[in-house]
């Protein structure tokens, strides 16, 4: 009897140093970000591919950096390919042998047109705005994704930080559609059709790209 009261008690003992199990520490660390901004209606905190499930602050906070950058890029993406596609270009040439800007099409076919040098001048421009420009610099940043380094506000502390919220919870729903969307017209675009609009087409509203 004595031995088993012993036994028992070695056991609850050593039961208290053991880890809790893999599944109850996923559940915590989903727990604690699933108040964070972006799980909203309808989907709520939605983590299909688990990038959570094992996340600190510092996975999560990466993540939430490029998710951010990469919806910026897209909205960017899909308002140039809306506004190409509608004809705008600039005047002028893009280069010393006469090639206008208008004579580059949209879309992904631009990179075909567009003359190495201008390439070149493309991607070194974006290097400096990752490198130099788009980051917080000062290290003032508020949060995740806070790029305004004293010297862009657009009047941000001037709002309430329930609209703060609000705002920057729209802005990264807005990132996710565009990365949808810039995609989609990828694909489109390299479909038979070479119709990036086709739905446009669809509901008898095409666009002559």
């Amino acid at each position: 009897m004595k031995v088993s009261v012993l036994f028992a008690t070695v056991v609850s003992v050593a039961a208290a140093f053991v880890p809790h199990s893999k599944k109850a520490q996923t559940s915590k660390a989903l727990k604690a970000y699933e108040s964070e901004i972006g799980a909203q209606p309808p989907l709520g905190f939605w983590d299909p591919l688990g990038l959570l499930a094992e996340a600190d602050d510092v996975k999560f906070n990466r993540l939430r950096y490029v998710e951010i950058k990469h919806g910026r890029i897209s909205m960017l993406a899909v308002i140039g390919h809306i506004v190409t596609s509608a004809g705008s270009r600039l005047p002028g040439d893009i280069d010393y042998s006469g090639t206008a800007f208008t004579d580059i099409p949209p879309g992904l076919a631009a990179l075909g047109k567009i003359p190495t040098a201008g390439l070149a001048q493309i991607i070194a421009f974006v290097g400096f705005l990752e490198l130099f420009v788009m980051k917080d610099v000062s290290g003032d940043g508020e949060f995740v994704g806070d790029f305004r380094n004293g010297a862009l506000d657009f009047g941000w502390d001037n709002f309430s930080p329930e609209e703060q919220e609000r705002k920057r919870a729209i802005e990264i729903n807005q990132g996710r559609a565009a990365m949808m969307g810039i995609l989609a017209l990828m694909v489109h675009e390299m479909l038979p059709s070479h119709d990036p609009y086709m739905i446009n087409a669809l509901i008898g509203q095409p666009v002559d790209f």
